[in-house]
Formats: C-alpha cells, sequence, structure tokens
C-alpha cells in the first residue's frame, strides 16, 4: 500500500498518534524503524476508509517474490549469524490430537538446549545462551510447559478461540483466552473469524479481535490471520491493518493447518502493513510467518521480510529445525 499518510488517515488516528508519541518516553520502546523507537501496540481506533482504501499490486508483489527467491542468500559467519537469530525467534509448537505432557516436557527440553552441545563449543556461543522464544502448547498443557520451563527466559504460548478454525461462540472464545492467561500463559495465539474478511465486515472483525485483546490483559496477542484462506493479498493486507488496529502485538500468518500456509508474498504485504503501521502510529507489531517454511534458506528469505521493524519478529517451529540445531 503507498500513498500520503496525512491525507490517508482518520482524525481517530492523527489524535491517537500525537497521543502516544507525546506521553510516552524512550524508556518504553520495544523495537526502532529508522532510528525512531516504537511503543508496543496500543491499538487505534478503527478507521473504516484507510482499510477499505487498502491496494495491493499483486502481479508487482509477485514479482518481487520471485526476484527475491532469486537472490544470493548471506554464506558462512553472516549466514550461522542469521540461523542462530533464526533459533532465538522460533516459537517450538506441538499441537495433536495425541499430544501428552511427556511430548510436552521433550519439546521444552529442545527448547532449553536448542543446538547440540558439540556445535555450541565448536561456534564459539555459549556466551550467547541461544534459546527458542517460546514453546506453543494447547491449554491443557500450559501448566506442564511452565514446570518444564522454570528458571528461563522462554515464554509458554498457548492457542485458542476455537484454534484452529475460530468457530466457536465468541463468549466461549474470550473465556478460553482467560483460562489460559490465569493458568500462567505469556502469549496467546488467537484465530480471527475468516468469514468477517469475505464478508467486508471490518467493524465486527475489530471488535472480536479488540475483545481478545482486553481477555489476554497482559499477555501478548498473536492473531492468526489464516492468509492461506483470505483469497487474495489485499484481504491478506485489510485483515493485517485491522488486526493492529484492533491491538495486536504480533500478526501471523497461518494456524499451520490451512493447505497454504507462510509465502513470500504474504509476507511482503503484511510486513508492509506492518512498516505503514508503525510509520503512522509510533506503534511496533512484530511478524510471524507459520508453516511451509522446511529448509533453513527459506527461513533467511522469510527473515528478510522483516527487515522493516527490528526486534519485532518470531518463527513459528518448522520442517528445517534439524539444519539449524544440528540434531
Amino acid at each position: 500500500m503507498s500513498g500520503d499518510y496525512d491525507q490517508r488517515r482518520g482524525v481517530a488516528h492523527d489524535l491517537m498518534r500525537r497521543d502516544t508519541v507525546s506521553s510516552e518516553t524512550p524508556a518504553d520502546a520495544i523495537a526502532h524503524l529508522a532510528g525512531r523507537p516504537l511503543l508496543a501496540n496500543m491499538g487505534i481506533p478503527l478507521d473504516l476508509d484507510y482499510v477499505k482504501d487498502v491496494r495491493i499490486n499483486t502481479s508487482a508483489v509477485e514479482r518481487r517474490a520471485q526476484t527475491h527467491v532469486a537472490r544470493r542468500t548471506v554464506k558462512k559467519d553472516w549466514q550461522a549469524a542469521w540461523l542462530l537469530r533464526a533459533i532465538t525467534c522460533m516459537d517450538l509448537t506441538t499441537l495433536s490430537g495425541d499430544d501428552t505432557d511427556e511430548r510436552v516436557r521433550r519439546l521444552c527440553a529442545k527448547a532449553r538446549q536448542p543446538i547440540r552441545q558439540d556445535l555450541v563449543e565448536k561456534l564459539g556461543i555459549a556466551e550467547l545462551d541461544i534459546k527458542v522464544a517460546a514453546v506453543c502448547v494447547y491449554h491443557t498443557f500450559v501448566e506442564t510447559a511452565l514446570h518444564a520451563l522454570g528458571g528461563t527466559r522462554i515464554h509458554v504460548a498457548a492457542v485458542s478461540t476455537g484454534f484452529p478454525a475460530g468457530l466457536s461462540p465468541l463468549t466461549e472464545r474470550v473465556a478460553e483466552i482467560r483460562r489460559s492467561v490465569e493458568a500462567g500463559a505469556q502469549e496467546i495465539d488467537v484465530v480471527i473469524t475468516r468469514a468477517h474478511v469475505f464478508g467486508g465486515r471490518w467493524q465486527a472483525l475489530y471488535d472480536e479481535i479488540a475483545a481478545f485483546k482486553q481477555a489476554c490483559g497482559t499477555a501478548h496477542m498473536k492473531v492468526i490471520l489464516g492468509t492461506g484462506d483470505l483469497l487474495t493479498l489485499r484481504n491478506v493486507a485489510r485483515a493485517s491493518w485491522v488486526a493492529m488496529m484492533a491491538g495486536a502485538d504480533f500478526i501471523k500468518t497461518s494456524t499451520g493447518k490451512e493447505p497454504t500456509n507462510a509465502t513470500l508474498p504474504v509476507g511482503f504485504v503484511m510486513t508492509r502493513a506492518i512498516r505503514e503501521y508503525a510509520q503512522l502510529t509510533g506503534m511496533a507489531v512484530g511478524f510471524k510467518p507459520a508453516g511451509g517454511i522446511r529448509t533453513a534458506k527459506q527461513s533467511l528469505r522469510n527473515s528478510d521480510c522483516r527487515g522493516c521493524v527490528e526486534n519485532c519478529f518470531a518463527l513459528a517451529r518448522a520442517v528445517f529445525w534439524e539444519t539449524l540445531s544440528g540434531n
């Protein structure tokens, strides 16, 4: 999306931006954009005109994705550094119907020591204390994960709101969030109602996500858009904007259960929206590609999508784990 921000934003946006920038101090910054400190996203009033005005040049985005794949990735020491960074951005996840407490404990052990000790010594990175960002589980296993990760900085994330379909009644989805937060989850992955996007019901989508945000309290909220279901890149961009306006801490591509998950065109569209939102509001939102990242090279390409906002990027667990960790 392009254009003059001052002309396209609504009055509510302008007032919110002035209040946010003037009332907070740089000490509250969680990220930076072109040297400008960015604050945590508190959300802003929904601007329907702004959302409806979103335009995406699909052919241009797809051409950019094709040229991006053709570029050479970083090599040698730089590649090792990026892959180590990728590990620190990952959410190790187990979301299967046959999950058990023991499986969750094994996953947490992997989260605590994601790289083989001999590789740590060979690379000389012991002082970096590399760990993953979070372990993501169903609500039933939040307590198990918390015990297994005690004494670490690794967060416990819980999928919620009728994951993966997100079609249970709103009251039940909000209650589900509250139960996970009360159990100790520090991050909540919520699923939007895709039908709101198909029908252009942006106010309903905004209200739904805002209710999720309120239920999350101090826990970080990652909003799963289900981009593989949204049909067009314009829908992806519009849903991204509504989610950010409603207070998302992260916008996430997929549940990992859809036939199509994270793709480069979707990544470009979502991170472009994040950058423009940061320019408009002075607030940072993270980006999380989930599913479909199967090699170390794909992880590097997806992490290059995130260059718009420093320190606000996360990777979902992917099949390329063995490549990254040596396990």
